[in-house]
């Protein structure tokens, strides 16, 4: 089995698929399996009730729902292992204890197996013989442990599962992952059907679940049909963030001019932040050495893990991304202190800019065309910029031209990820007030502002304060602040800038068109426009039309009446 070629990401992606099948159609089966992620985490669990046990369904299904309800709210201070095995034990102590009270015996009994990848290793337990293997490279390796009797007629006999004994001691494994690993949970009716040689061929070509346990049932017999599942983790990506965030990197609380830091000399701090340094690699000659900007990790990072993940997020980020569209950003090489450098370009903001001068149309356009394709490109990695600015957003002149660069992707998040009020009040759509998730149509009204503001000068919604929820009414049409804008643009703005999302362009290729051919943008009318507003032209014809038919037959009425016309 290929794994894809090594490159520098943080952030976890794999792909989950599970399927099952009951041993009869009249019969539920006693298999239960589930899957769940959220940020760096993956937790796959598979119970299968045993089958001798009255309630076996029942006890597999609550296994299931204690693990998978459990673990993403363990205490912080429990590592993956303490979590794992304190919370098997829970579901066997729960089992046990209703199974004795219902049916003065042990009836409510379960096999499990559970694998959790964090970062870049996999933790699991099992008890019973649910398995779980990891397949990598060529080879497949069995993480779990049979718990049956040994030799002869026996060897399918459960020497443990969980709810059959008041206590319980669950077999811990964990095992580091790597980029195009396969790691397959399973229940016996797959092992008994399928052996390691077949699961691992089926692993090596990316199998799904679906594919492993319908060839599991193509291969049962009346006698050896079982309740069949199975749960495939694809491991696209590990991730390194949680791993990144353990490392034992020193966040300056104190920061001074001529201090080297990880072979760069601070030479001042920006005016916006003391965290934000101007810097020049150690052995630069004189001030004329190439010079960078260095970001170090707030100080609430030394104490506050939300905040020390959201730094390193954001230099997962800013060094992802490779192109134009953006200034080049690494770390620096056996890095010491929690921070990150980036190319420091000697040019102003759109916001500095604007303070002397409006831009032209031809440059607001090119602007527009820019930040679309910037953020198309961050769509590629699966982002979304989160505080789409003038102030984030470099103004580089020549002669006879002007380029842009985007900068700050501190609030650079996925795609649907984020439902707060992140970003700059101002440029936030309205959905993003009542908990809309970030999206191509919030970006756009982002942009649509940045466009307004940059040939107004003014804000489409005015001025709005962080803590405000305002009540938007539809804007002004820029062409009002600004008659140079020609129509065709001033419906584009109009269309970015719908309070009603549904309204604006609906993805970033749709408005780049329209940019790139003004002639195809049709004119843009807000939720509740009257028929003069959408359509001035055909009222007042339609207007024309009816007074003169009215007219006429007016002069018709007299006529008939026989009064005479002058």
């Amino acid at each position: 089995m290929g794994r894809p070629r090594k490159r520098a990401h943080l952030i976890l992606k794999i792909h989950a698929t599970s399927f099952g099948f009951a041993r009869s159609e009249k019969k539920e089966s006693q298999d239960v399996f589930a899957v769940k992620m959220w940020d760096e985490t993956v937790i796959a669990v598979i119970a299968d009730g045993v089958g001798s046990a009255r309630a076996a369904r029942e006890a597999a299904s609550r296994v299931v729902e204690t693990l998978i309800s459990s673990y993403p709210a363990r205490p912080k201070t429990w590592p993956p292992q303490k979590a794992l095995m304190e919370f098997t034990k829970l579901a066997n102590r729960t089992l046990y204890q209703e199974s004795v009270a219902r049916y003065a015996a042990t009836e409510m009994v379960s096999t499990l197996a559970v694998a959790v990848i964090e970062g870049n290793k996999l933790y699991g337990v099992n008890v019973g013989d649910s398995r779980v293997y990891l397949a990598r490279n060529g080879s497949m390796t069995q993480l779990s442990r049979d718990h049956v009797a040994d030799g002869g007629s026996f060897r399918h006999v459960l020497e443990k599962a969980v709810g059959m004994d008041s206590n319980i001691e669950p077999f811990y494994f964990e095992a580091e992952i790597a980029d195009g690993d396969m790691a397959l949970i399973c229940s016996d009716g797959v092992s008994n059907l399928l052996n390691d040689e077949e699961l691992h061929a089926k692993l090596s070509h990316r199998a799904s679940a679906r594919t492993i346990v319908c060839t599991a049932k193509e291969r049962a017999t009346p006698e050896t049909m079982d309740d069949i599942s199975a749960v495939v983790l694809d491991i696209a990506e590990t991730g390194k963030l949680k791993t990144v965030s353990e490392l034992p990197l020193e966040i300056p609380e104190h920061l001074e001019r001529g201090r080297v830091v990880d072979g760069f000399e601070l030479l001042r701090p920006f005016q916006h932040s003391d965290r934000v340094w101007l810097a020049k690699k150690t052995g630069d000659a004189g001030d004329d050495g190439q010079r960078f900007t260095l970001k170090f990790a707030p100080l609430e990072a030394r104490d506050n893990e939300e905040v020390l993940h959201r730094f390193v997020k954001e230099i997962w980020h800013a060094t992802r991304i490779d192109s134009d569209f953006f200034v080049r950003a690494f770390v620096p090489e056996n890095a010491t202190a929690r921070c990150y450098a980036m190319e420091f370009i000697e040019a102003p903001s759109l916001k500095s800019l604007l303070r002397s001068r409006r831009l032209a149309i031809d440059e607001a356009v090119a602007l527009g065309k820019f930040l679309l394709r910037a953020s198309q490109h961050l769509l590629g990695a699966g982002l979304v910029h989160g505080d789409i600015k003038p102030e984030n957003i470099l103004v580089i002149t020549g002669y006879d031209s002007i380029h842009f660069k985007l900068v700050d992707l501190g609030s650079a998040a996925e795609i649907f990820s984020v439902t707060s009020r992140a970003g700059t009040a101002s440029y936030l759509a309205p959905e993003r007030f009542h908990a809309a998730p970030i999206s191509e149509r919030t970006e756009i009204f982002a942009i649509g502002v940045t466009l307004f503001e940059a040939l107004t000068g003014a804000f489409p919604h005015g001025e709005i304060e962080r803590f405000q929820t305002p009540h938007f009414q539809r804007a002004k049409n820029p062409v009002h602040l600004n008659p140079n804008i020609p129509p065709w643009f001033d419906a584009l703005l109009m269309r970015s800038l719908a309070v009603g999302p549904e309204l604006r362009y609906q993805n970033y290729s749709e408005m780049l068109f329209n940019l790139d051919h003004p002639e195809k943008v049709e004119p843009f009318h807000h939720a509740g426009a009257t028929w003069i507003e959408r359509d001035p032209v055909r009222f007042f014809k339609t207007g024309f039309f009816v007074l003169l038919a009215l007219v006429i037959y007016l002069l018709f009425k007299l006529l008939s009446a026989g009064v005479k016309l002058p």
